[in-house]
């Protein structure tokens, strides 16, 4: 009798943790590729696991993509959570999409992390310089160190600066607005610097990563603004390819993950939030994606430490854009690069 007691109070007990989530589904937009992987394979189930009932299903799309569908669905949101680029986190942020995230969630994780409260850096990637590690000693010159080797002369029509609707392009100008005295608030010494010093030196503005890594391979290019996810990307196929953070800063791009306001799984989309910034699934992303860790408290093994930003001395040198300033411009410098830069 006391036996079938127990036993039935551990039934009762594990019915209890299971029907707050029972029967509860998740949507999840993010990037596909790798990312996608990463979720289905091993983020996604051990969630569902610690929350019994529960199913997360991902729904594929770029950033640019995912704004559209939340604007869609704004009257009736389907999408729980949503993990883009900082970029077009900040103009989610201002559309209202994204509720406030729970304080907790930010207890471990740099400064940077914390977006406005409202959404919160799950990984990090850095804008700084691609180069061929091979071409350069055949060059006799040593690594690039600066963002002013893309307009050294002894680079002419070997470089690649993408466009701005790529956000390393985007980042470039705003580095030169801020090299030549402006910044985000003024625009047109980054815009000079683009013509006037470094279309000599650049063989394409090209905006496509596979674009650009065809082109290093090829050896027409052998220096390029680029992200360190992507350095790391090709590099892994065996190109020797090394990646820079120059010395007056490289820029972070922080993948951020936001709960979206009204939708049907508040408490689970924030639980979500929180699962993404633990340790063991940083460790994930950095490996997988070369995000670098916005927890703190995240050791990575050195062969991943290596290839993504990764420590308080790292972070904290990083250039953060002020987006709240660029993105109501945004349209205007491209169609303002269209004429001017890329003519």
């Amino acid at each position: 009798m006391h036996l079938r007691m127990k036993l039935t109070a551990a039934v009762i007990a594990t019915l209890c943790a299971s029907t707050s989530w029972a029967a509860s589904t998740l949507y999840v937009a993010a990037n596909g590729g790798s990312t996608e992987k990463l979720m289905k394979e091993k983020i996604f189930p051990a969630f569902e696991k610690e929350h019994p009932g529960t199913k997360v299903i991902q729904v594929t799309g770029t950033s640019t993509e995912t704004l559209a569908k939340l604007q869609a669905q704004r009257s009736k949101p389907e999408i729980g959570v949503a993990l883009i680029d900082d970029g077009p986190m900040w103009q989610a942020l201002q559309l209202g999409y994204c509720t406030s995230v729970k304080p907790e969630t930010y207890k471990d994780l740099y400064s940077m992390a914390n977006i406005d409260g409202k959404a919160v850096g799950i990984g990090l990637v850095a804008t700084g310089l691609a180069y061929n590690t091979e071409a350069f000693k055949k060059m006799g010159v040593p690594p690039p160190d600066s963002w002013e080797a893309l307009l050294d002369p002894k680079f002419k029509q070997k470089v690649v600066i993408p466009s701005i609707t790529n956000t390393y392009g985007l980042h470039t100008l705003v580095v030169f607005a801020r090299l030549r005295g402006g910044g985000e608030k003024n625009i047109d010494p980054g815009f000079k610097a683009m013509i006037d010093e470094a279309q000599p030196n650049v063989l394409s503005w090209e905006p496509t990563p596979g674009k650009l890594a065809e082109m290093f391979q090829n050896g027409s290019v052998i220096l390029a603004a680029h992200g360190s996810g992507r350095v790391q990307a090709l590099k892994n196929t065996g190109f020797p390819v090394e990646m820079v953070y120059p010395k007056e800063g490289a820029v972070s791009l922080q993948i951020a993950g936001c709960a979206i306001d009204k939708s049907p799984e508040p408490e689970l989309a924030q639980a979500f939030l929180q699962f993404l910034v633990r340790p063991e699934n940083q460790v994930l992303l950095a490996t997988s994606e070369g995000w670098g860790p916005t927890n703190k408290t995240v050791e990575l093994p050195p062969e991943v430490a290596k290839r993504v930003p990764y420590g308080a001395k790292a972070v904290e040198n990083m250039l953060v854009m002020d987006w709240t300033a660029i993105n109501p411009k945004r349209a205007e410098w491209t169609t303002r690069w269209n004429r001017t830069v890329e003519r």
